[in-house]
């Protein structure tokens, strides 16, 4: 069917105007999200097939609402933030002796840079959304809509359990302390730290927009960046995705894991705690859910809806 039904216009309307009116009531509004809200409407309009895509991508979109949705009410106004505690742990755990004294790993690369892992730094993080979405993209094109859905909505998953733990925990990154030390200021804005090294080497300012546009720094237990192309690589041999597919994925996700310690931007902890939180949303949908015969026929009856061999 080229147009949508009535019913399925009125639900993406109705959803579009619901997020814009929270999103610029309560937290403000951005030129990016109306050319989201004009993207994703269009898309869906546009014909049959690029509105499959639209509600392929769902649990991605859902994923960067609810990323933009925390700034609704900061973790920071929950639960206080644990600033020294993870500061003293990673370095009795993991600390390194040299002639100044013990170190965390973060303090021992801050005086210890290469511009090859500098380059190799900014790479590996530039991967970290962006890959598994066109992991996702991948298998999704390659007509294996179920098994897209497993990883997307896992994906989702992953974020919703990390989420709640910046609430429980809120916990300020290495670069924090280095700067600021151990009193949590609500509202210091985000830095690019080791990143910037990048940044300066290649005369872009990718990194530094980024941060720069970070709301809450108070969020770096458990690491997501450390999740994302984990998921990936975990679907990868669930899915049973090509040796190429694997050999990427596995190599970015080791980058990225080594990088948000290199960079001062994670604890080894807290990308500890990105592994466990990709592990449990695994086992969850995979051991949980996916044994329930009503998730299974819903997740068939989206499967179908999505299917890009159909008109």
């Amino acid at each position: 069917m080229l147009r949508p039904t009535l019913k399925e216009a009125g639900i993406c309307l109705g959803a579009l105007a619901v997020w814009l009116a929270v999103t610029i009531l309560f937290i403000g509004f951005r030129p990016e999200h109306i050319f989201l809200a004009v993207l994703i409407g269009g898309l869906f309009f546009l014909g049959a097939r690029s509105r499959k895509l639209i509600v392929a991508l769902i649990p991605f979109i859902v994923f960067g609402i609810s990323y933009d949705w925390m700034n609704l009410l900061p973790n920071y106004e929950v639960n206080p933030v644990d600033v020294r505690g993870l500061y003293e742990t990673e370095k009795s755990l993991f600390g390194i002796t040299t002639a100044a004294g013990l170190l965390t790993p973060n303090e021992f690369f801050a005086i210890h840079t290469s511009r090859v892992m500098d380059f190799m730094a900014g790479v590996f993080y530039l991967c970290w959304v962006p890959l598994p979405i066109f992991y996702g993209l991948w298998v999704y094109f390659s007509g294996k809509d179920y098994d897209y859905l497993r990883f997307a909505l896992v994906f989702l998953l992953v974020n919703l359990i990390g989420f709640a733990g910046y609430y429980i925990h809120p916990a300020a990154p290495p670069w924090y302390v280095a700067i600021h030390g151990f009193e949590a200021v609500p509202g210091t804005p985000g830095e690019v730290a080791g990143l910037g090294r990048f940044d300066e080497m290649t005369g872009l300012t990718v990194f530094h927009g980024l941060y720069a546009r970070n709301a809450n720094v108070f969020a770096a237990m458990p690491s997501l960046h450390s999740a994302y192309t984990f998921v990936a690589f975990i679907y990868s041999f669930i899915i049973g995705s090509s040796r190429i597919w694997k050999t990427i994925l596995g190599v970015v996700t080791l980058g990225i894991w080594f990088t948000a310690v290199y960079t001062s931007h994670h604890y080894i902890m807290d990308v500890a705690g990105g592994i466990f939180c990709t592990i449990l949303a695994v086992l969850l949908f995979e051991q949980g859910l996916m044994r329930l015969s009503g998730f299974r026929k819903m997740l068939r009856r989206y499967a179908a809806y999505i299917n890009q061999t159909k008109r």
